[in-house]
């Protein structure tokens, strides 16, 4: 597409959608009504993902908070997450994209959750594109999961405590399998990161946005696409230093 580079997209873009209540206040409509035009957004954004060639999209779907949220409005969302996955089902499988998922996904009501595994397994195959869904996801908690399962293979003698490095607890978190993100997005303009991919976020570019997600669409994502490309990823090295390097 117009003024990206291809080589210099991210591998791994996450997105924290936020913005469905505040556009349905706006438009005098209910929060379920936001939630459900930000469906679109999200059709729209994977779409133009897999068009783009990008690797790995993370969506942060539902946190851990959320459930503390009226409800009617958490029983909306679990049906709204049901009819997306058996709606986009072929679509994924048509464009060869991957369904993943993250979080305490066993907290999700059993019709939501058996749907959720049920694309999962039928999208095992494909190769083309991993679409994460953060859902009753929490950043910490998943570090503490991970520490969990590491302090249980201290005791069982299968690790030792000096092996531990960071590439060792990477490995105990469910993101294991996935590249840390080059990119965050994050819509309506809040500056923070809510409790999203903590770890695995050290050295993620991040993009702030004052658009609703129900109104981000595909210029809005490549906007920020060229925000990011415009930039230099250091890792904590010098501008000079990067210079020196091999190409």
């Amino acid at each position: 597409m117009k003024g990206l580079v291809k080589e210099k997209l991210p591998k791994h873009l996450a997105i924290i959608m936020d913005g469905n209540g505040r556009w349905a206040r706006q438009k005098s409509l209910s929060r379920i009504e936001g939630h459900i035009k930000g469906i679109q957004s999200v059709r729209t954004v994977v779409t133009t993902c897999r068009e783009l060639g990008i690797e790995f999209l993370t969506l942060y779907a539902f946190s851990i908070e959320n459930w503390r949220r009226p409800v009617n409005e958490v029983s909306a969302l679990m049906g709204l997450l049901q009819r997306y996955l058996r709606k986009e089902l072929d679509k994924m499988l048509e464009n060869n994209i991957r369904l993943r998922a993250i979080g305490d996904i066993n907290s999700l009501p059993p019709d939501a959750h058996d749907t959720l595994i049920d694309t999962v397994e039928k999208t095992a195959h494909c190769d083309g594109m991993v679409l994460t869904l953060a859902l009753s996801y929490s950043g910490r908690d998943e570090i503490i999961r991970a520490f969990r399962r590491l302090v249980a293979d201290i005791k069982n003698k299968r690790i030792h405590p000096e092996e531990i490095s960071e590439e060792t607890l990477s490995n105990y978190l469910s993101t294991k399998d996935i590249p840390d993100p080059d990119l965050l997005i994050r819509t309506s303009g809040e500056y923070r990161i809510s409790n999203f991919l903590l770890w695995e976020m050290a050295y993620t570019e991040i993009y702030v946005t004052e658009t609703l997600w129900p109104e981000f669409g595909k210029e809005d994502l490549i906007k920020a696409l060229l925000n990011y490309q415009s930039r230099e990823r250091r890792f904590g090295l010098t501008s000079e230093q990067l210079a020196m390097e091999p190409d």
